[in-house]
């Protein structure tokens, strides 16, 4: 049935930052014949972003442009009717990102994202993932940064560990670079809605089905020196333990017991606790309205630093992987994490979506569970890494 639909892929929300980034990556490595089109409310804006376009390829002077608002269902509605895959940068996605989901869930259109908010990704599978199921549709959050680096590095890891026994994965996170408008409003707003989250995983937990026979689990670790973080690791509150969990739990290759940690790499103990001192005081105050906004306002939507900027940017993730009596060490590297490599890590699913040979899959899934391998071979493909770098040496300590 998707094969008949005029779009291979719609990118919504190329007039933001991220969006624009990634709209300039498919300009550029989108193969010949894709069929794509940009989607968002206000056709001026979207007609200048591919003005910028055709500097990169003139063939682009008529890509289509297709107005669709998350508040307006009708207009996502036939968005998502007359595309195979829809990417939407669109966010804080709590605030506007569900409009999109159920459109896309409702018309069995696969859908990604660069959302990092754990409460919008289960509040999404309590709400569509069974409608998504029963569509066909593969609705795959967090295809930026968070979390592509870390559940494809965890993969990629576990593939050299046997899978007839327990698994541990630690991972250790470091970058240089600034975090996106984007990013940096999605987490304020979760500081501010914690209860709200612990609720949404709550009723997530009250419906998902569990692993039969089998275990996954993500474990928040301890603050401690390590060999393998080049310094102190500091347990990392993000999403992506969640997602690797999932990952974990939906494919055999992570063993029958499978427990992952994630940390921040940092190199000094004071960098650690000037961190935890700032983190519990911008806690107390994005609970309260009036210095939330003023936060908020400290970096607009939209907005995000220079080429130049972001070329000094850069990241690493380091995996330590124990199983089998064989311990291995892995690395997945890359550039901005923030902007060109999230823009990339988009556009690269998406593309994976629509033209890749896949296994079935429906309905909210992961990176891993969805792509796996086609996904990692693209990434390394346009310049992401992914190497071995020990194996069966002596745990780091």
């Amino acid at each position: 049935m998707r094969d008949d639909r005029p779009y291979d892929l719609v990118l919504l929300g190329a007039t933001g930052f991220t969006g624009g980034l990634t709209a300039e990556y498919l300009a550029r490595h989108a193969p010949d014949g894709l069929r794509w089109a940009l989607a968002g409310r206000n056709p001026g804006k979207l007609a200048g972003v591919r003005d910028e376009l055709t500097r990169i390829d003139p063939t682009l002077a008529e890509l289509p442009l297709l107005t669709a608002d998350v508040t307006d269902p009708a207009s996502l509605r036939a968005v998502a009717e007359r595309a195979r895959v829809v990417a939407t940068t669109v966010g804080p996605y709590i605030q506007h990102g569900e409009p999109v989901v159920a459109a896309c869930a409702a018309a069995g259109t696969d859908y990604v994202d660069i959302s990092g908010e754990p409460e919008f990704v289960d509040l999404m599978y309590v709400r569509h993932h069974a409608e998504a199921v029963r569509t066909g549709a593969r609705l795959v959050h967090a295809c930026g940064f968070d979390s592509v680096p870390h559940d494809l590095g965890v993969w990629f890891t576990v593939k050299e560990l046997p899978a007839d026994g327990p698994v541990t994965v630690d991972g250790y996170v470091r970058a240089g670079g600034r975090i996106s408008a984007g990013t940096y409003h999605s987490a304020l707003l979760a500081f501010s809605r914690s209860g709200r989250t612990r609720r949404a995983a709550q009723a997530r937990r009250a419906v998902e089905p569990r692993p039969e026979g089998r275990r996954a689990r993500a474990v928040p670790g301890h603050v401690g020196r390590t060999r393998a973080a080049g310094g102190w690791a500091v347990p990392l509150p993000t999403i992506d333990p969640q997602i690797v969990r999932r990952s974990a739990a939906a494919r055999p290759e992570y063993g029958p017991d499978f427990r992952y940690r994630h940390f921040a790499a940092v190199k000094r103990l004071p960098t650690v606790l000037a961190a935890g001192v700032g983190l519990a005081g911008l806690l107390g105050l994005v609970k309260l309205p009036p210095t939330r906004r003023w936060l908020l306002g400290r970096l607009a939507s939209g907005q995000g630093p220079s080429a130049e900027r972001r070329a000094r940017s850069w990241f690493r993730v380091r995996f330590v992987g124990t199983g089998g009596g064989r311990i291995v060490v892995t690395e997945v590297a890359g550039g901005d994490p923030g902007y060109d490599e999230t823009a990339k890590m988009l556009a690269e699913a998406a593309l994976c979506l629509a033209l890749d040979d896949l296994p079935p899959s429906a309905g909210q899934v992961t990176t891993v569970t969805a792509m796996a391998d086609a996904l990692l071979n693209r990434l390394t493909r346009a310049g992401i890494t992914f190497r071995l770098l020990e194996r069966e040496g002596r745990a780091p300590c």
